[in-house]
C-alpha cells in the first residue's frame, strides 16, 4: 500500500502572493586566479540560507576571470565547482553574465579587470573605453561606440559578449537542464547595469553629485556627429557646459533653470544618448536569446536606481546615467518595453530606501521613483524584479522592501494586482549572518513568503519556467518613443501588512520613551 501523502502546509490562493528571496554571493567568491577557494565556509553559509527559507542564490560570473588567459580561451571549472555546492544544498541560482570590472563603485571589496588581453588593445586604442569631456577613461566596461566595430581579434564587443554566453551555455548545460540555473541575467554595462558609468568613484566622483556624460570617445562622437548631420544640423556637437561630476545641477547652464535640456538640440542629443543605451540593451539581449533559446531559463536585465536629483526639474543624474526621465517624459517605460521584446525581467535597485533618510540638498526621491519604474514595467507586462542598493539588517529597510514587493498588500483571492517576480537581497557576509541580523533575515524572508513555507515547486506560486521563446521583432524607434509617455504610477500603501517587526528595537525605544518621563 501507498503511504497517504503528506497534507500541504501552503494556503493555495495565498501562496500566490508569494515572492521568493534569493542571495547575493560574496563578490570574490572565485578568486581573480579562477579558484574556488573557501569551499568549507561557504558549503556551511548556504547550508544556512537553506535552512533559513531562501530559495536561491545570484552569483557574478566574471569575464574577467573566465576568459582572461585571452581570447576564446575560456575556463569555467571554478565556476562548475561552486554551482555543483549550490545544487547540493537545495538552493537555485541567478547567473550573472558580469561583463564590467569590479572595484570602483560602491560595496565593490575586491578588484576584478576586464580581461587583460581587452585592457592591452586599450593600450593602443584608448577610446574603446568610455570618455568623459575632459578625456578620462573609464576602464569598467567597454564603450557602446565598439559594440559593432571588429577591433578585438577581429570580433566586435557584441561577438565577445556572445561567444562567452554561448560557451556558458555549452559548458553549464547540465546544470540548466536541472533546473539549477532559472535566471540569466546579462550585464549591459558598469556595476552590470544598463547605464553609462557617469558616476564613479574612481574620477573623483562622491555622492550626490550630478555626475558627466560618458560619449566623448571617438566612436561615439563620430557617431553623433552623423546622427547631427543626419537631422540637418552639422554645427551641433556633444555637450560642454553639463559641469563636472560633482557639480549640482543649479550650477551647470545645461541642467540648471530653463537649461539647454529643455533646447531643442538638448532634447536632440538626450534623445540620442539615451536611445544608444537602450539599443545596446537590445542588441546584447538578441545575443543572450540565440544563445540560451529553448533553455528553460528566463534572461533579465538591471537598471540603477538613480535617486539623487530626481525631485529637481532636470534629473540630472539620471540623463548622465543615460535615463532620460522628466516630469513630462517616462525614461523608463521604453527600457521596459524593449525588455518585453525578450521576454526578459526588469530588475531595479534601491528597494529599501525611504526619502526620509535621504539628504533633503540632494532633492532624492527613492519612493517615487521606484512607484515609477515598477509600474511602468507592470504596464509593460515585464516581470519586475529588484534588490536592495545598499547592504540594511534593520527592519525598516525590509519593511520597505516587501512594500515594493507588493504595494496593494496580500490577495485572499489568489495573484494580486501587482506583485514582484522576486527580490535578491545583497549580499551574503559574516555580518548577515550574526544571531541578531540573522534572526531579521530570516523573518523577512518568511514575509516575502506571505508566510507561507519554502517553496520548491516554482508552479505553485505561478513561476513555472518553459523552454525560452525567440525574442519578438525589433521595435521600432516609433514603439519606444510611445512608451515615454508619462502615466501615473499605480496606488502604492503607506506601509506593508506583511511587517517584520524588529523586538529588541522596539523594546528599545519604549526603554527610551520610559526614561523621558523620568527626566
Amino acid at each position: 500500500m501507498q503511504a497517504p501523502t503528506a497534507p500541504s502546509t501552503y494556503n493555495e490562493k495565498i501562496l500566490a502572493n508569494y515572492v521568493p528571496v534569493y542571495v547575493m554571493l560574496p563578490l570574490g567568491v572565485i578568486s581573480n586566479d579562477n579558484v574556488f577557494e573557501d569551499q568549507p565556509k561557504m558549503e556551511k553559509q548556504l547550508k544556512e540560507l537553506r535552512a533559513a527559507g531562501v530559495d536561491g542564490v545570484m552569483v557574478d560570473v566574471w569575464w574577467g576571470i573566465v576568459e582572461s588567459k585571452g581570447p576564446k580561451q575560456y575556463d569555467w571549472s571554478a565556476y562548475r565547482s561552486l554551482f555543483a555546492l549550490v545544487q547540493e544544498c537545495g538552493l537555485k541560482l541567478q547567473a550573472i553574465m558580469s561583463f564590467h570590472r569590479c572595484g570602483g563603485n560602491v560595496g565593490d571589496e575586491v578588484t576584478i579587470p576586464l580581461p587583460q588581453w581587452v585592457l592591452d588593445i586599450g593600450e593602443t586604442d584608448p577610446d574603446i573605453f568610455y570618455t568623459n569631456r575632459k578625456g578620462n577613461r573609464n576602464k569598467e566596461y567597454l564603450t557602446i561606440g565598439v559594440d559593432n566595430q571588429p577591433l578585438f581579434d577581429g570580433r566586435t564587443a557584441v561577438q565577445l559578449y556572445s561567444d562567452y554566453m554561448k560557451s556558458f551555455r555549452e559548458n553549464m548545460s547540465d546544470f540548466i537542464e536541472a533546473g539549477l540555473i532559472i535566471d540569466i541575467e546579462v550585464g549591459l554595462g558598469p556595476a552590470g547595469e544598463l547605464r553609462y558609468p557617469s558616476y564613479t568613484g574612481t574620477q573623483g566622483w562622491v555622492f550626490p553629485g550630478i555626475g558627466e556624460f560618458q560619449c566623448y570617445d571617438k566612436y561615439l562622437e563620430a557617431e553623433f556627429k552623423g546622427a547631427a548631420t543626419g537631422a540637418g544640423h552639422p554645427e551641433w556637437g556633444l555637450p560642454d557646459n553639463a559641469g563636472e561630476y560633482n557639480d549640482t545641477p543649479g550650477s551647470t547652464e545645461f541642467f540648471g533653470l530653463n537649461g539647454t535640456y529643455m533646447t531643442e538640440k538638448g532634447k536632440f542629443f538626450l534623445t540620442w544618448y539615451s536611445n544608444k543605451l537602450i539599443n545596446h540593451g537590445d542588441e546584447i539581449l538578441d545575443e543572450a536569446n540565440r544563445a540560451f533559446l529553448g533553455c528553460k531559463v528566463k534572461l533579465a536585465a538591471k537598471v540603477a536606481g538613480i535617486h539623487w536629483w530626481y525631485k529637481s526639474p532636470s534629473h540630472a543624474a539620471e540623463l548622465t546615467s543615460g535615463y532620460y526621465n522628466l516630469k513630462d517624459r517616462d525614461g523608463y517605460r521604453p527600457i521596459a518595453r524593449m525588455l518585453s521584446r525578450h521576454y526578459a525581467i526588469f530588475n531595479f535597485t534601491c528597494l529599501e530606501m525611504r526619502d526620509s533618510e535621504q539628504r533633503a540638498d540632494a532633492k532624492c526621491g527613492p519612493q517615487e521613483l521606484v512607484q515609477q519604474v515598477l509600474s511602468g514595467g507592470w504596464r509593460e507586462e515585464v516581470e519586475v524584479a529588484g534588490e536592495n542598493a545598499l547592504s540594511r539588517y534593520d527592519s525598516n529597510g525590509y519593511n520597505q522592501m516587501l512594500l515594493n514587493a507588493r504595494p496593494s498588500g496580500i490577495s485572499r483571492e489568489g495573484l494580486p494586482k501587482q506583485i514582484m517576480y522576486g527580490v535578491t537581497y545583497l549580499r551574503l557576509s559574516d555580518e548577515l549572518l550574526k544571531d541578531k541580523n540573522f534572526k531579521i533575515f530570516k523573518t523577512f524572508v518568511k514575509k516575502m513568503h506571505a508566510d507561507q513555507d519554502y517553496c520548491a515547486d516554482l508552479g505553485m506560486y505561478n513561476h513555472q519556467i518553459g523552454p525560452l521563446e525567440r525574442s519578438k521583432p525589433k521595435l521600432v524607434m516609433e514603439d519606444l518613443l510611445e512608451a515615454t509617455k508619462p502615466m501615473e504610477p499605480f496606488p502604492w500603501g503607506e506601509e506593508t501588512d506583511m511587517k517584520v517587526d524588529d523586538f529588541d528595537g522596539v523594546l528599545a525605544n519604549l526603554i527610551r520613551k520610559l526614561f523621558s518621563l523620568f527626566k
